[in-house]
């Protein structure tokens, strides 16, 4: 599946066009939810995954599911993740995984217990099926992908043609927001995130969208541009993902696009010979101008305010007290909820109604890392440690993943301010697992 110079600016336009179409007409995002899904399970029967189409069908996916969220698009809450899933698990049938991808089983078998608690320690009043799947079907899905994904083989290309296949769908993104509010000015009035500014959904989670979207742009301006019309294209719609971005308010998404950029140019230097450092040296500084070009405009179309925000100030400039918006205190309560149950955790879905019986607030959590510990115990333990040590360990010996890195900061610094709540933490962390060639020769397909 690749995407070429001569269909790129065409598939831009096509999904321009999506988000105009469904702005005007709101009722075809269900349609579009239903045909997105049927036509890729259509396209993994008909070509039996040869190429590994479920990798680009699910990124495909994740670049979406944002967009169907905020158009009231989603036939339910988890489809993105369960869409991934079941592509992982096709793709599996018809091209196999690593069996040394037990690793993987055992993180998914080690989350049963959590849920086989959570059917004793969850109250009468609540849904057990919504509180289950809403924190248990993240971390089911990244173990699923990672399992597709483990030592897969495929070359640098392939990994580039991933690209857009994540990014087409944010073009969609951005086109919705600029049409949703054309004017920044006049619906910014503090400095808390701002739902107007999101299309009228979560801004976290659009956040976190749109900074994955400004690296992937990056990326393609930088890796997968081979003509001046192409640099030109990624290069605009870097600077406008991480415009709306921005004035989201929302500081996670951001933060860690930024992250992944810093990585994945640091990579890409000490690769490089001494002229290709030079020309990296260029666009490092480029870089910079760019991204301070960006807030400048940022700035003047909040009136300062959105220099308030990242300050931690209010709209009067006075010092918040909180610097995570309120989530030191639901890290705190996780944690509490780990010391008081260290074996196996309170039950996956327990942590809002615990959290409300300790201190009276009543918010899911923020943070998979605390969340794992609260409501698995010491399995959740063995389960973030097989996550943190498996993807650095198998990076000593593939150094040709050059995106490795970039995605394991993007899973590691999303689950920390947005959780699992979507489908793009756990596919971007499965994607550090696949194993990189140079070139096509070296690949050869399991059985």
């Amino acid at each position: 599946m690749t995407i070429n110079n001569n269909n790129y600016l065409k598939l831009v336009l096509i999904h321009i066009g999506i988000g105009g179409i469904v702005y005007f007409l709101p009722f075809l995002a269900k349609i579009l939810t239903i045909l997105i899904f049927v036509c890729s399970v259509l396209i993994l029967i008909k070509t039996r995954n040869k190429n590994n189409e479920a990798l680009y069908l699910a990124a495909y996916i994740v670049g979406v599911e944002v967009f169907l969220r905020m158009t009231g698009g989603m036939i339910f809450n988890e489809y993105g993740k369960y869409s991934v899933m079941i592509y992982m698990l096709i793709g599996m049938v018809y091209s196999g995984f690593s069996k040394n991808a037990i690793i993987y089983w055992l993180f998914i078998v080690l989350l049963i217990p959590g849920i086989v608690v959570s059917t004793v320690t969850l109250s009468y009043e609540a849904n057990l099926r919504k509180a289950i799947a809403f924190n248990i079907s993240g971390p089911v899905c990244l173990g699923v992908a990672s399992v597709y994904c483990y030592r897969r083989q495929i070359t640098k290309q392939q990994l580039l043609n991933l690209l857009p296949a994540f990014s087409l769908p944010i073009v969609t993104v951005i086109t919705y927001l600029f049409l949703y509010t054309p004017s920044i000015r006049d619906v910014v009035t503090g400095t808390q995130s701002n739902f107007e500014t999101s299309g009228g959904f979560g801004p976290n989670q659009v956040s976190t969208i749109l900074g994955l979207g400004t690296f992937l742009f990056f990326a393609q301006f930088l890796l997968n541009s081979t003509t001046r019309k192409i640099q030109i294209i990624n290069i605009s719609l870097t600077l406008l993902a991480a415009y709306r971005g921005i004035v989201t308010f929302s500081r996670g998404g951001m933060f860690t696009g930024c992250a992944m950029i810093l990585l994945l140019i640091i990579i890409v230097y000490f690769m490089l010979n001494k002229n290709g450092k030079s020309k990296m040296s260029v666009i490092f500084i480029f870089s910079l101008v760019a991204t301070l070009g960006v807030w400048t405009y940022s700035s003047y179309q909040t009136s300062g305010l959105i220099d308030k925000r990242y300050a931690n100030e209010d709209a009067l400039g006075r010092q918040k007290q909180s610097k995570l918006s309120g989530r030191e205190d639901l890290i705190k309560t996780e944690i509490q909820m780990f010391v008081d149950h260290p074996f196996l955790g309170i039950g996956v879905g327990k942590n809002k109604e615990y959290r409300q019986e300790l201190t009276g607030i009543e918010l899911a959590t923020h943070n998979e890392i605390t969340r794992m510990l609260a409501e698995h115990g010491l399995l959740g333990v063995i389960g973030l440690l097989i996550l943190f040590i498996t993807p650095l360990t198998l990076y000593l010996d593939n150094k040709h993943h050059f995106l490795l890195l970039s995605f394991f900061a993007f899973w590691l610094l999303t689950i920390n301010h947005a959780a699992m709540r979507m489908a793009a933490p756990a596919f971007v962390y499965a994607l550090t697992l696949l194993k990189v060639y140079p070139d096509e020769k070296t690949v050869v397909h399991r059985e």
